[in-house]
């Protein structure tokens, strides 16, 4: 069986830039390769564009993340009737809010309907279980990781049969230190106002800024480097604050506490990832909570870079101890500082070292392709059963 003339329909609440809204594009643009008809419903975003140039094609419902009961209603009706008068075939669901209406509308239209879990819910109260139990109701149920497929058949044990794991893809045309032209280097460090003719050692750490990404220990770990008398270094957190401003003036306040204006750049959102991760000679993704796959650590391997993760969640499955990268206990200041002070006693050579595994693992197990035929396989099969 093909997808070729098939109507695939994504939902999602927005194309900001986060893994979910990049693995919708991604899908979007398999299923246009396949000849299938990628349909994605959103109040749309940043990634709009990306969407496009992937042949994906955007309906927008501004309130597609609405958590009102009569919003839900409301927006399963909308999809309702965008099943019937497109002929969708499927419908694949990336989030809470919106799954609660594509699950209602899969059910009257007789759709086989999929969900991915992208991420460990919050599940405090018996409400928030019942309410994140909706991404565990898919006819298939998508973990981006075998982390994540695990926490899945622990909270919800009713949807164990129906997990698959598919773990999150890195572009290895665009994330490879061979696709990053010198210019876009030269560009991206005058941005950032950096000059790296002078010479050291850049340490990256890409997210966005909020409080368990860990900058606050990262700023820490920081402070010790500087006060053991560690030279030739500079830190950037590059990452959008997504209306924190709070917690980003936190941040600058901690930053000049420690006399670290001079170390570290607070650099705002990054349009051109691949560059970033050209520039940087280390990445540190010190997150004080699980992260379901593990992103930084997978794109930053790619680009051949080590990256200093805690040892918990899907970052796991991506960093190798010792091999690709170093593994550190979340929220543990001194450890991280001893991990990026070790980096930086191995010299280039030893750091190129741990990259060139890194970018071997990545390219052997998380890639794009990978991610987009094990997910159209799913597809496939679903229909096929239906059909």
């Amino acid at each position: 069986m093909s997808l070729s003339g098939r109507t695939i329909l994504q939902v999602i609440p927005d194309l900001g830039a986060g893994g979910a809204e990049r693995t919708t594009i991604e899908i979007a643009e398999a299923l246009t390769a396949e000849g299938a008809t990628a349909l994605v419903v959103s109040r749309g975003g940043r990634l709009e564009r990306d969407l496009a140039r992937a042949g994906g094609e955007l309906i927008r419902m501004e309130n597609a993340g609405a958590k009102s009961p009569l919003a839900l209603a409301a927006n399963a009706n909308a999809l309702v009737r965008i099943v019937r008068q497109r002929k969708v075939d499927l419908i694949h669901a990336r989030s809470r809010a919106p799954a609660w209406t594509a699950l209602w509308a899969a059910r009257r239209t007789k759709r086989p309907f999929v969900t991915t879990y992208h991420g460990i819910y919050n599940r405090k109260s018996g409400m928030k279980r019942l309410y994140n139990s909706v991404m565990a109701r898919g006819d298939v149920v998508i973990a981006n990781s075998e982390f994540t497929a695990a926490h899945v058949r622990a909270e919800h044990p009713f949807a164990a049969d129906r997990v698959v794991a598919i773990p999150r893809g890195v572009d290895i045309a665009r994330f490879s230190p061979e696709a990053v032209s010198d210019e876009r280097r030269r560009d991206l460090a005058s941005l950032w106002k950096l000059d790296k003719e002078a010479g050291g050692v850049l340490i990256l750490l890409p997210a966005r800024l909020t409080g368990w990404k860990g900058q606050r220990d990262a700023i820490a770990a920081a402070a010790l480097l500087n006060a053991r008398g560690v030279k030739g270094w500079r830190m950037v957190f590059a990452g959008d604050a997504q209306g924190r401003e709070s917690y980003e003036q936190g941040l600058r306040e901690q930053v000049l506490g420690q006399d670290l204006q001079d170390r570290i750049s607070i650099v705002g959102h990054c349009s051109d990832m691949p560059a970033a991760f050209a520039l940087a000679d280390i990445v540190i993704a010190p997150s004080r909570e699980p992260e379901a796959f593990g992103r930084v650590a997978a794109e930053a391997g790619a680009m051949a870079r080590p990256v200093v993760g805690s040892d918990i969640g899907g970052q796991r499955e991506v960093i190798v101890q010792g091999e690709t990268g170093l593994l550190v206990n979340p929220g543990h200041v001194n450890a991280l500082a001893e991990a990026i002070s070790s980096l930086l006693d191995r010299g280039a050579e030893g750091r190129a070292a741990l990259g060139a595994a890194a970018q071997l693992r990545v390219r052997e197990k998380f890639t794009t392709s990978a991610l987009q035929r094990a997910t159209l396989a799913v597809y496939d099969r679903l229909i096929g059963q239906t059909a």
